[in-house]
């Protein structure tokens, strides 16, 4: 009977964790749509906008040509500004998708960027020497991200990357803001990877995330 009993709870432990695995995968399959929404969403309201200027701008131009150079030289001014600011968002919608910085520069270098690309006050220190995977690099970057993204002016944030036996240790500090699917994609990326990710508060109105990802 005892054998029995354990066999059921040895069920039901695995009917819930096969649930959970089911919405997990369900939150990720939301997350890349919502994601792609995203970005379909910056691609037509930023670049898209700035070619149809520029479509725009080279009619007015060949017919300013001939009758009014100087305004001609004005709208190529415009141009040239158009194109740069179209040249730099195609460069931060790609960064998005994969910053080539992970590969070039390294992880630590693509942490500080995106700090001073925010604004924001931010402590970051990744060990010399760890090593990692391009999907856990990412994975660390984009639970930094989103850390970035919940912290107001003159909030100050920290990272830390080390390496722990065959794992990849990160720790996260920051506003205890993001409402409860944020804090669920975030796990959900961790785990994805075989990884697990804890979070608390650290008492000051902080919240510190903690996590690990196997580097095999």
């Amino acid at each position: 009977m005892a054998r029995q009993d354990d066999v059921l709870r040895e069920l039901d432990r695995l009917r819930v964790e096969i649930e959970a695995l089911r919405a997990s995968r369900k939150r990720l399959v939301a997350t890349a749509d919502a994601d792609r929404r995203s970005f379909e969403r910056d691609l037509h309201d930023g670049v898209h906008q700035l070619f149809v200027a520029l479509a725009v701008n080279l009619q007015l131009l060949r017919r300013a040509l001939a009758s009014d150079p100087a305004a001609a030289g004005r709208l190529v001014e415009d141009m040239v500004r158009d194109v740069q600011r179209g040249l730099d968002e195609t460069v931060l919608l790609a960064q998005r998708i994969y910053p080539p910085m992970i590969e070039a520069s390294g992880l630590a270098a693509l942490l500080r960027s995106a700090a001073v690309d925010a604004g924001v006050p931010a402590s970051v220190e990744v060990a010399a020497g760890a090593e990692h995977t391009s999907e856990v690099a990412m994975t660390v970057y984009l639970s930094w991200l989103a850390t970035l993204a919940s912290a107001g002016p003159g909030t100050r944030v920290a990272i830390t990357v080390l390496e722990r036996e065959d794992a990849l240790a990160f720790e996260l500090i920051g506003p205890a803001t993001g409402s409860v699917a944020d804090l669920d994609r975030l796990r959900d990326r961790v785990e994805a990877l075989g990884g697990r990710l804890t979070i608390g508060s650290e008492g000051d109105g902080r919240t510190r995330a903690s996590g690990s990802l196997p580097l095999s």
